[in-house]
């Protein structure tokens, strides 16, 4: 008997399938990947479970019997839980507050404080979970907020586990500590379905992969049977290489950015100490870090959009200290980290995004007006060049797919050839098809002599790209070395502060 079965799921938003026609079947007490690109329908599919939507068609058996799942409430009923990427928790109460929230024990009319604390105890000691369950929720990491999610769960008896992308911004250590979170549960007979892109972990923990593509189920597999290369073709449709090719890295280029005692405070509080860095042409540069720890604001420094800091900024021999974001973009290429915010206007077309900050310059510029015959010809043949899936340059870029808009903002970075480029979150919401368009670009512009700052809270990136790595810790550089003389285990250590802590306590 499967713990979940669902036949013939078929649900559209707006005349689009997001799935069609898809069926899962999840064995008890295993460990299931629900593996695709981004908008291939996993979450969907998921949501479909957890009654947040109604599929069209389709039926949801659980333990062999037909289950009506109109709501979330419906769900929990049927011993399903789902635990979402951006976490559902209120930041000022405790970590059983947040657990008991909306299920509160009751002693006549009066909450069960007692009761709630003695089976929150229990299962923190029963898993593992290392949390003092008086805890505030915004004091905690993200592992351990995480964690608290879990607990919900199985505060609810929950017999059924969605997690959707639980590795995105975890360390190497927080992941491993999941793992075996996730094995002890299913040791308890517990029904887990992770929803995910990374096929490294999906092989680690999953006993079974089902893969969806475009709304559809490609295949389902044993895990045993599968490598990563298998898994990307059946992901994508055609064979992907995770191989870059590079140019061998000697550190000898002249210093194309230099950051010298970068501080900056905001709302009273430092945010960036003491940073230096350099960046060499021919490099580089990974920035690595759990997010919310200075990445942000670092950016903001070097692109201009932040001045009120102290400390120097040189492009070159070129101090740079406290320009406008647009005098900036005559030395600095920028990828923005969240490309709806800062990477294009909503309502601007294809053509319009592509020299957004660039169309003050000479070649765009005619008599005084825009050259709008050039500028369109310059569009088409970088929308072709960048491989970018639209229907033609006077489409609204805000109507294309995140990655297609992703590969439009890199194509018009990389269409002006800055010495200097600023990657933040080059990847992040992009198709596995994509990420390896991206990382030979960002290859080829590193090998043709650009110096390359690149922000990414996927470390398997940084380390993949990068030839020397910096890791912030609460906006200090905490490690700095070249990429082959760290360890994952040792990245992720400075991630959680490791050396700013062992650096305290040899100042105490």
């Amino acid at each position: 008997m499967y713990a979940i079965e669902m036949q013939g799921i078929t649900k559209t938003f707006h005349g689009s399938y997001a799935n069609k026609e898809v069926s899962l079947k999840v064995e008890q007490g295993e460990i299931h990947s629900l593996l695709g690109e981004n908008g291939a329908g996993k979450t969907t599919l998921m949501k479909i479970l957890f009654g947040l939507y109604k599929a069209d068609k389709g039926r949801i058996l659980i333990n062999g019997s037909p289950a009506a799942i109109r709501s979330p409430h419906d769900a929990i009923d049927y011993g399903i839980s789902m635990v979402h990427q951006h976490f559902v928790l209120v930041g000022n109460l405790t970590i059983t507050e947040n657990i008991i929230l909306g299920h509160e024990p009751r002693k006549g009319i009066l909450l069960d404080r007692g009761k709630a604390r003695q089976k929150v105890d229990a299962l923190i000691r029963r898993y593992h979970f290392d949390l003092n369950p008086e805890s505030r929720i915004e004091n905690l990491s993200v592992g351990e907020k995480q964690r608290v999610e879990i607990l919900k769960a199985l505060y609810n008896e929950s017999s059924i586990i969605l997690l959707d992308e639980p590795t995105a911004v975890l360390t190497p250590q927080e992941v491993q500590e999941l793992f075996a979170m996730l094995r002890q549960l299913k040791k308890d007979g517990r029904t887990i379905i992770i929803i995910t892109h990374k096929l490294k972990e999906t092989l680690a923990i999953a006993d079974n992969i089902t893969i969806l593509r475009r709304g559809e189920n490609i295949a389902s597999l044993p895990a045993a049977q599968a490598t990563e290369d298998k898994l990307a073709e059946l992901m994508v449709g055609r064979p992907i290489s995770f191989d870059v090719q590079r140019v061998p890295y000697d550190g000898s280029g002249p210093v194309k950015l230099g950051l010298k005692n970068i501080c900056l405070k905001k709302k009273g509080r430092s945010v960036l100490t003491d940073i230096s860095l350099e960046c060499r042409a021919g490099e580089i540069l990974g920035i690595a870090g759990v997010e919310g720890n200075g990445q942000t604001e670092l950016i903001e420094v070097v692109t201009g959009i932040e001045n009120h800091f102290t400390g120097q900024v040189c492009c070159g021999s070129q101090p740079v200290s406290a320009i406008s974001p647009r005098r900036m973009l005559d030395y600095v290429g920028h990828i923005p980290e969240e490309r709806g915010k800062r990477g294009f206007v909503k309502g601007f077309s294809n053509w319009e995004n592509l020299i957004l900050g660039y169309h003050y310059r000479p070649e765009y510029v005619k008599h005084g007006f825009l050259n709008i015959r050039r500028i369109k010809q310059v569009a088409r043949d970088t929308i072709k060049q960048f491989d970018v899936r639209t229907d033609g340059i006077d489409q609204l870029t805000s109507s294309l797919s995140g990655g297609n808009q992703q590969k439009l903002i890199i194509g018009r970075t990389l269409l002006h050839q800055s010495n200097i480029i600023v990657a933040a979150q080059p990847t992040r919401g992009v198709d596995i098809g994509a990420i390896e368009y991206i990382h030979q670009h960002l290859m080829q512009m590193r090998d043709s002599g650009s110096a390359i700052l690149l922000i990414s809270a996927d470390l398997d990136e940084v380390i993949k790209l990068a030839d020397r790595i910096a890791v912030l810790y609460e906006g200090r550089v905490v490690a700095e070395k070249e990429t082959g003389a760290f360890t994952k285990t040792e990245l992720g250590y400075y991630m959680l502060g490791g050396n700013a802590r062992k650096e305290a306590a040899d100042n105490d």
